[in-house]
């Protein structure tokens, strides 16, 4: 009888895993889109051997293995979104870097081209003057950015507002301040489109910038969903996105993708996709499936 449940179990681990599987590689539905948002680290020799140079495939393969269609990525600098460029065919980007000269890091926005097509991009920065390149208010630590972009789908030209952001590291105001400006800007830019807010926010859920971005409706009436919330499929993965390369830290969740109420999220999952004893990064990539409904 032990033998004989033994079996079992494991027919029934291997069937899971079989699943899990299936559901990471096969093609979403024609309606339905695969979102990720992804801290990548800057390129810092002081890294060693989790610098760029030896992880960068790394980046690349897991959002190829997972046939991401959009990908936020925060602290990227121009040499590492042409790395992933090179290493990811058939995708493009957009983003402007948050100095003042347009360099420093991205908080870029990656797509693959054959899946949806750009209508209008920008960037603003998340000061009291927006539109003001390099600009930084309250208590900001550093100049930061959002960049958005009106996506139209190829198969069904289906739209989507899309936006991807970094709050700062040391600012409690300046992430509030920072929350507020988004849904703000939102308000006036997504023009009823079906929106995702993605990003690293520096804040765990229980803090107030993630109150105001999930309590709070936009201006039109529709709440931002949290997609480890509101999936309709149980989350998959740990709750914590941080690992400083090498092991996960306990209730550290500060990426997060937000979904409006009209875009049914399918699945959420935290990956924690690695080789050997080494992360690619040292946040763990968050991906969602959304549906873009009729």
């Amino acid at each position: 009888m032990g033998a004989t449940l033994f079996g079992f179990a494991v027919l029934v681990f291997s069937l899971s895993m079989a699943s899990l599987v299936q559901a990471s590689s096969n093609d979403p539905g024609p309606n339905r889109l695969r979102v990720m948002t992804y801290n990548i680290r800057f390129d810092n020799p002081a890294d060693g051997v989790h610098a760029w140079p030896n992880r960068k495939e790394l980046v690349a393969s897991v959002i190829r293995y997972h046939k991401v269609d959009i990908i936020g990525v925060q602290e990227a600098l121009e040499h590492q979104i042409q790395d992933l460029m090179e290493l990811l065919p058939g995708y493009d980007w957009v983003g402007v870097g948050r100095n003042e000269d347009g360099g420093g890091e991205f908080s870029a926005i990656l797509y693959r081209s054959s899946v949806v097509t750009v209508k209008v991009a920008q960037t603003f920065w998340l000061s009291e003057s927006p539109n003001v390149l390099g600009s930084q208010s309250w208590d900001s630590s550093l100049p930061r950015i959002a960049t958005w972009v009106h996506f139209v789908t190829s198969s069904e030209e289906r739209e989507l507002f899309v936006l991807n952001t970094h709050f700062d590291h040391r600012g409690e105001q300046a992430r509030l301040e920072s929350a507020r400006l988004i849904k703000e800007q939102i308000s006036k830019l997504a023009n009823g489109l079906p929106v995702i807010v993605m990003g690293d926010l520096n804040a765990t859920s229980e803090q107030p910038p993630l109150a105001l971005l999930s309590d709070i409706p936009l201006a039109d009436g529709r709440s931002l969903h949290d997609g480890f919330v509101h999936s309709i499929v149980p989350h998959h993965g740990p709750t914590s996105t941080w690992t400083g390369f090498t092991k996960i830290e306990a209730d550290r969740r500060i990426d997060y993708i937000f979904a409006s109420e009209d875009l049914p999220i399918h699945y959420h999952a935290i990956l924690t996709d690695k080789l050997e004893d080494r992360y690619p990064s040292d946040h763990l990539p968050v991906l969602v499936e959304v549906e873009l409904k009729d």
